[in-house]
């Protein structure tokens, strides 16, 4: 038998379906690709719609578009307008945003730093499910 980590809080004692539903709903929200991408490139200050996407590179406009609506609606990003011509439009992460930025980036991390492991393993299990 395996020991507890110590290191991780206990689940709360009580999970009853509206908590599951809540916690889905926002995990469905953060834990998404893209979601997650926008955060991390949005960690070290204000960026501009157009930088986002660029530093990103592989999203779409629509789909940048429809990710920062949801972090802004959800708390995560503000979205503040300079009235220059033509106008300026900055993202940046709110206080609850730079909190889950931490546990956003460590993800990411150790997608990196595990992906030779994760690809091997992978590759691994097809082999033997094709062989089946």
């Amino acid at each position: 038998m395996k020991p507890a980590h110590s290191e991780f809080p206990a689940p709360p004692a009580q999970l009853d379906h509206d908590n599951c539903r809540g916690v889905a709903s926002i995990l469905s929200r953060v834990g998404d690709k893209w979601s997650v991408l926008v955060i991390m490139m949005l960690f070290n200050g204000p960026k501009r719609f157009n930088e986002i996407k660029r530093l990103i590179g592989s999203i779409s406009q629509r789909m940048l578009t429809l990710t920062l609506r949801g972090l802004e609606r959800d708390g995560l990003v503000t979205r503040t307008v300079f009235p220059t011509i033509p106008p300026r439009v900055d993202y940046e992460l709110t206080d609850l945003g730079r909190g889950l930025s931490k546990p956003v980036i460590a993800l990411g991390t150790w997608a990196m730093d595990h992906m030779e492991q994760i690809e091997a393993a992978r590759a691994h299990f097809d082999q033997r499910n094709d062989t089946a």
